[in-house]
């Protein structure tokens, strides 16, 4: 297929063309270490904020490790921003996953007081009520340029902070790392029977429909996941994409890399903020907080851009194959995401309240990106 020729060419650094568009001159070698992306310009000096403001320090729970430094860093973008605009003044404190509370306890956290601010995503509590999901990513939802859309201009922010008024919380956007891969897998799978009984790894309504084919899932937080999938726990585990995926080091022990990641299409991680200590903030340090994460939103999705093509290279060079989900599971999976979302809009106000105005607006948008950007997109692969 032509996607499958354009992917490998462009991994493998055999075309000028793809080797341009990731940045580079030339493919790296498969032991050069992944280089950090220079740091974002700075943007316009924030005004000065009003003398005699109170010093205020806050703990951010992050549900992701440090070593993780592009997802995890988003939390860190924000902390250091809000420092710097208020003269550390307003000083946020940065914890990953598991110092203060487990990663997949962090929107717990901030609801019972036990922090400020956490940095984790909406799906990870889905087991609470299915609305959290919208929060995230959908299963063959909107992808990540539509989120931020939704959310800032599309009426998704009024949406979801009304539902997570429910347990005292306030949301920020803060970070989104794009269409996801769809993880790894120690055996092949081309039908829906192949997918029968293998215990997967992966967060969100994505496992749900998973289910609904047969396949096992298993919500395990990210540092936990490499030795579950290398003891055999588990078959199969989702993560984010190549650079984090490398950096994980799932490549040692499966070797099957499918894609796409049709469960996280444009998945947002969030910044959750207890309501009640969000109310004590002066005006002003609001107003910096809001930019901060704003800024983080931006930044995460850049630098997963400039990293996943390079990681991508140095997978295939180290025997990693790239696999294709077949049509048939595409389209079981869908089905069973559309019946998901039917049955608990049945019995789920909160749930149908956002899918309704979720997908008219998903549909919107798929219909614009079908004229300019996908066939761009079409065009630009062929020439590769």
């Amino acid at each position: 297929m032509q996607r499958r020729d354009f992917l490998v060419k462009a991994a493998l650094g055999t075309a000028a063309a793809s080797l341009a568009a990731c940045g580079r001159d030339e493919a790296p070698p498969a032991v050069e270490p992944v280089a950090a992306p220079a740091a974002p310009p700075e943007p316009p000096p924030a005004p000065a904020v009003q003398p005699g403001l109170p010093a205020i320090r806050w703990r951010l729970t992050s549900s992701f490790p440090r070593s993780l430094d592009t997802i995890f860093g988003g939390a860190e973008v924000l902390a250091n921003r809000v420092r710097a605009m208020t003269g550390g003044r307003f000083d946020i404190r940065v914890f990953q996953g598991g110092e203060i509370v487990p990663g997949l306890q962090a929107l717990d956290a901030v609801e019972q007081g036990t922090v400020e601010v956490a940095h984790t995503c909406s799906y990870y509590y889905v087991g609470k009520d299915k609305t959290f999901g919208f929060g995230t990513s959908m299963p063959f939802g909107l992808n990540a340029r539509q989120m931020n859309a939704w959310i800032y201009y599309g009426g998704g922010q009024e949406l979801l902070d009304d539902f997570y008024a429910n347990y005292r919380l306030l949301s920020f956007a803060g970070g989104n790392t794009g269409a996801q891969m769809g993880g790894w897998w120690r055996k092949t799978v081309a039908t829906v029977d192949d997918l029968k009984g293998i215990k997967m790894r992966i967060a969100g309504l994505g496992g749900a429909v998973f289910s609904e084919l047969g396949v096992v899932p298993q919500q395990i937080a990210g540092g936990d996941i490499y030795p579950a999938l290398e003891r055999g726990t588990i078959d199969a585990a989702e993560w984010v994409g190549p650079y984090d995926d490398e950096r994980l080091g799932f490549y040692k022990v499966a070797k099957n890399y499918y894609y796409p990641g049709w469960w996280e299409p444009g998945p947002t991680i969030h910044f959750f903020v207890n309501q009640a200590e969000w109310e004590k903030l002066p005006r002003e340090y609001q107003e910096v907080f809001r930019a901060a994460a704003y800024e983080a939103n931006v930044a995460m999705m850049a630098r997963y851009d400039h990293q996943n093509p390079i990681a991508l290279t140095k997978l295939l060079q180290s025997g990693v194959k790239l696999q294709e989900f077949s049509e048939p599971i595409l389209k079981a999976a869908y089905k069973a995401a559309q019946q998901i979302y039917a049955d608990e809009a049945k019995k789920n106000p909160a749930f149908k309240k956002i899918l309704t105005a979720y997908d008219k607006y998903r549909r919107s948008q798929n219909a614009w990106f079908s004229v300019a950007e996908n066939r761009m997109d079409v065009f630009l692969q062929s020439q590769a």
